[in-house]
């Protein structure tokens, strides 16, 4: 098959890509080229989608994969290369208007389209964006067009800092401080998984709309699956009460001064949907251990001591750990 991956540089257009070359597909990544490089093997075709896909025209191709987050490049490219035999759109878990049930599926009700607005700042804007492309898509490819629907993602090349950070965290050992939510929901898949899946549904012409995610865990027990894996004898979880944390300024799920995948009150839906369709669609989930592996090279390697875009400093947890009451788990 000839691929066309629109991006194709980082995180989860790359990892398609990849995946798509392994499996001895002809890949094309249409991009700017100016935040990585095409995996080996891929034809980078210089494509900045504010000023349209000119560089594109003429071309055929058996499948194409669209990451976007900007509803009018998204009609674009739906304008320019509808006759494509499949077509895939990478969505968002964030499309959902209840964050809070537990259980939901693809059949959930959903934030109103926003169409006029390239602003993704919030989760809301960005939701609403999202779904505005899933209509389009939808609309112009029928039974052609494969829509799945990522939570939190995962594993090697991670730009967001956020699972990487417990790895991390927990490999140098010592006093680990963790929020005092053992029980809260934890759900994510690992970008390889995810990449592996999309080109499996261009082979197979996969139509639908999917959540993109894995089964569901707990704080808890990925925490502790994690520390049996990455900690050094000795090392302790020091777990503090939600309210004392909040009241320190320690942000949930992620940014500055954060404890990533700490789910903010009333979200629980968001980290909890029902996994079972896609995994009868053909989704496959690798062993946590591969992902932590992963995700610890890609800390390592980016520097473990770097600015980070989620988590804690050391000098933040010391304090933290110095002035608020905890508990062993």
């Amino acid at each position: 098959m000839r691929i066309l991956v629109l991006g194709g540089t980082v995180f989860v257009g790359h990892a398609v890509a990849a995946a798509a070359l392994e499996r001895g597909h002809e890949v094309v990544c249409a991009a700017r080229g100016a935040s990585g490089d095409v995996p080996d093997g891929a034809e980078l075709v210089v494509v900045d989608r504010a000023e349209g896909l000119g560089a594109l025209a003429g071309e055929r191709f058996d499948a194409v994969v669209d990451v976007a987050r900007n509803y009018q490049w998204v009609r674009e490219a739906l304008d320019a290369l509808g006759d494509a035999g499949h077509w895939t759109f990478v969505s968002t878990i964030n499309v959902y208007s209840d964050n809070k049930t537990t259980g939901q599926n693809a059949g959930g009700a959903l934030l109103a389209p926003i169409t006029d607005s390239a602003d993704t700042s919030t989760p809301e804007s960005y939701g609403g964006i999202k779904v505005a492309c899933e209509n389009a898509v939808r609309a112009a490819m029928g039974d052609r067009a494969f829509v799945v629907r990522p939570g939190l993602i995962t594993g090697p090349h991670d730009p967001t800092d956020r699972f990487g950070y417990w790895p991390l965290r927990l490999s140098r050992g010592g006093r680990v401080l963790v929020p005092d939510t053992p029980g809260a929901p934890v759900q994510h898949i690992d970008v390889r998984d995810l990449a592996t899946w999309i080109v499996t549904a261009a082979e197979r012409g996969l139509a639908g709309t999917f959540d993109g995610v894995g089964p569901v865990s707990t704080l808890g027990a990925l925490l502790a699956e994690v520390a049996a894996l990455v900690a050094p004898p000795g090392t302790e979880i020091a777990a503090v009460a939600p309210d004392a944390l909040d009241e320190a300024g320690v942000q949930r799920w992620s940014g500055p001064k954060s404890l990533p995948l700490w789910i903010p009150d009333d979200y629980e839906g968001l980290a909890s949907h029902d996994a079972a369709p896609s995994l009868a669609a053909g989704l496959r989930v690798r062993p946590l251990a591969d992902t932590v592996s992963a995700a610890l090279a890609t800390e390592r390697a980016l520097g473990a001591d770097r600015a980070r875009k989620a988590g804690l400093t050391a000098a933040e947890e010391a304090e933290l750990l110095g002035t608020l009451p905890s508990r062993p788990w």
